[in-house]
């Protein structure tokens, strides 16, 4: 294989026009619906600067807290939303929604396969948790509706099905929640389109009328131009740290959807006679509606960026998921490295080029809900934020890292560019 060089200024100057004149206007466009869906939230609940205001103690007729819960509802297309800064993660979020939704003797089913990591231990797929799912007698099953490729080493051929076997049409009669994850987690099946949950939901829905369908949709928001909340999911779930909190509230996480699955999250997270009307806020109510009002703009950045990496990428003869001109509905671009030292070589890399903690250098690790050793580049003002640019990866085949965020396309822009110098072409 010939040697590709890192991309000069010439050829990314033509790359970026061709990203102009294809993908980028349909990001454009998605950003601005997006963005007037955010704005006419803040209009229609009269938001002003009495609602920067925070009570103390237990947080009772705190108005700050309760219009963003409204705002915030308005935004993601739902009937009501619980958003808290209590959530530590989107895991806990998702822990929330499930908690709230299942009782003994019900069964969680997911559609999508394995979810994500980090769930494992809230359902008892792993460890011993005498709080997890399993431990209070609520059933698990999954199925996949993804039809891998014959070499599922890449990211490359997956398709996606939207109607189900007579078995799996049994399994969702007897299911109380049916779970799906919107982005692809540490998998290489494809993220979810709008168009394809819709599908989704409505076939479940044809099954099994009374089933709450439930979407992780964590690093999906913003992304494409409606929520899954519009398209029937019953309950999303999601983190502030990434695509809502627009890059700068610090911490949080949200459920929105029906009022009275809302009601009942916002019963487990406090308590029963509690629910959504207590618990402090911390005066961050000001950083969680700026956080939300950015969100849109912070998101087409990101998409932008992800974009141009998976261009560049593609052309040093990488594998790529999504494709550079794929439809995007997460902010994550996967990169199939098929090499342990350039997986871990990305991510020290880019960490060199962050603003915080440029200096340390990333090492693989066992971070807490992970079965595999992980390499993580986060040099990021908000701990653990992935809306701001970010990587990281198993160790395991086939190296794929998993590049996300990006504040400012001219962050991602640098940073891959210094990236591919130091890689070098696939082979």
């Amino acid at each position: 294989m010939s040697i590709i060089p890192p991309p000069s200024h010439s050829r990314l100057m033509a790359v970026e026009a061709q990203l102009q004149n294809t993908i980028w206007p349909q990001q454009e466009a998605v950003y601005y619906q997006t963005f007037e869906r955010v704005l006419n939230g803040f209009v229609k609940y009269k938001v002003g600067e009495e609602h920067f205001l925070s009570v103390t103690g237990y947080g009772h007729d705190d108005l700050g807290r309760d219009v963003t819960d409204a705002v915030f509802a308005h935004a993601l297309q739902a009937e009501a939303a619980l958003v808290r800064v209590q959530m530590v993660s989107g895991t806990h979020a998702l822990a929330v929604g499930l908690n709230g939704c299942l009782q003994p003797g019900d069964t969680m089913l997911s559609i999508t396969g394995r979810p994500y990591d980090t769930l494992e231990e809230v359902i008892g797929l792993r460890g011993h948790s005498r709080q997890s799912l399993a431990a209070k007698n609520i059933g698990y099953d999954e199925i996949s509706i993804f039809n891998a490729p014959a070499d599922a080493e890449t990211a490359v051929g997956y398709s996606v099905r939207t109607a189900f076997t007579e078995a799996e049409a049994q399994k969702i009669r007897q299911a109380k929640l049916v779970f799906i994850q919107r982005s692809r987690g540490y998998s290489l099946r494809p993220s979810l389109t709008i168009p394809q949950l819709k599908s989704l939901i409505e076939a479940i829905k044809a099954i099994h009328p009374h089933a709450i369908v439930m979407v992780d949709n964590c690093y999906g928001e913003f992304t494409q131009a409606e929520e899954p909340t519009a398209v029937g999911a019953d309950l999303i779930a999601g983190s502030l740290i990434k695509n809502p909190g627009g890059g700068i509230v610090p911490a949080g996480g949200y459920v929105a959807g029906r009022a009275d699955l809302v009601a009942a999250c916002a019963d487990y997270l406090t308590c029963p006679g509690v629910g959504a009307e207590g618990g402090y806020t911390f005066n961050l109510t000001r950083l969680l509606l700026q956080g939300l009002y950015l969100a849109p703009g912070i998101v087409k950045e990101a998409l932008k960026g992800m974009t141009l990496a998976a261009k560049l990428f593609e052309e040093a003869g990488y594998d790529t998921a999504p494709h550079w001109q794929d439809s995007r509905s997460d902010i994550i671009q996967i990169l199939t490295l098929r090499d342990p030292d350039k997986l871990v070589q990305f991510c020290q890399v880019l960490q060199s080029l962050s603003p915080i903690n440029s200096h340390v250098t990333p090492i693989p690790a066992n971070p807490p809900g992970y079965a595999d050793e992980v390499v993580m580049a986060g040099g990021t003002f908000i701990d653990g934020s992935t809306l701001e640019l970010s990587a990281d990866g198993p160790l395991r085949s086939p190296y794929a890292v998993y590049l996300q965020g990006g504040l400012t396309y001219a962050h991602t822009r640098l940073a891959v560019q210094k990236i591919l110098e130091r890689l070098g072409n696939c082979g």
